[in-house]
């Protein structure tokens, strides 16, 4: 997130990280990076040793499936990933508080289709470790129903409501097919072969290293059809590949139509929020 957390300090986050994981580490230093998440670099004497995460509970996750899709990714032993310390998530601040390991690397300027090609197969192949989630529709049924009923009302708690409104408005028809279809394609979905998949294997998830390119941010590893993944690369059924482009579009919409109606500022994240809204929604991006 580009914005600071305005649930925690960054002395409460360190004193945190040094309580929970007992960790030598002396500063903490913000990273506006990302997207969904807070983070921070926690350094010992001006050495980077760990990457921190503060991510909001509920709407993807509670306390305990996220631990538990932490200990599974830790559990496949990947050279590629960057699996999460024990203990893989606490409470804090009625969010959840993680650590990685510190990678020195910069994200891809493009995909490298092989490499990361590469990559998915080792982890689609792999013995799916025990008690990892099963993949299910992220967005209800309803969300037409629900979105038609919400710009009934005026959007007013915060400065980019009504654009949101007005964009949604004026595809409801649209979102109720994509909804009908998605769902179409989900009870396909359900008859194929799944296997463990990352879920968002893009250069956004990626790391170029001096040992090679890392595949991070796995908190939204599950079993799944591999075109959950494969779509990032161009391969899989194509049927496949279309349901979990619908699920992407749905699910962006939701996050927006949820954020926007809420209280907001303008910042930098709701601006950037209103702008995926409208690109999924078939709108040109304006920011």
């Amino acid at each position: 997130m580009h914005e600071r957390s305005d649930v925690v300090d960054d002395a409460t986050v360190l004193a945190a990280v040094r309580e929970w994981w007992k960790v030598d580490v002396d500063a903490i230093t913000y990273l506006p990076v990302g997207f969904g998440g807070h983070h921070w670099c926690a350094s010992l004497r001006g050495e980077s040793r760990l990457f921190v995460t503060l991510e909001g509970l509920g709407f993807r996750h509670d306390l305990a499936s996220l631990g538990a899709t932490y200990a599974a990714a830790a559990a496949l032993g990947f050279d590629f990933g960057n699996a999460n310390l024990e203990p893989w998530v606490v409470p804090f601040a009625e969010h959840a508080l993680s650590v990685t390991p510190w990678l020195d690397g910069v994200r891809p300027a493009i995909l490298d289709v092989a490499a990361t090609t590469a990559m998915l197969d080792s982890l689609h192949t792999a013995t799916p470790p025990p008690g990892l989630r099963r993949w299910a529709p992220l967005v209800g049924s309803d969300l037409a129903d629900r979105l038609t009923d919400a710009v009934g009302r005026p959007w007013s708690s915060g400065p980019l409501g009504e654009q949101a409104r007005a964009a949604i408005a004026g595809r409801l028809d649209d979102i109720n097919g994509w909804v009908a279809e998605y769902y179409r394609l989900a009870d396909v979905a359900r008859s194929l072969p799944w296997v463990a998949t990352h879920g968002q294997p893009d250069i956004h998830n990626q790391l170029l290293t001096s040992n090679g390119l890392r595949l991070v941010d796995w908190e939204s590893l599950m079993l799944a059809p591999s075109e959950r993944d494969l779509r990032t690369v161009g391969l899989g059924n194509d049927t496949m590949v279309g349901m979990f482009e619908l699920e992407w579009r749905l699910d962006e919409i939701n996050i927006g139509a949820t954020w926007l109606q809420a209280p907001h500022k303008g910042t930098a994240d709701d601006r950037e929020t209103l702008e995926n809204l409208r690109e999924e929604l078939g709108l040109p991006r304006r920011a």
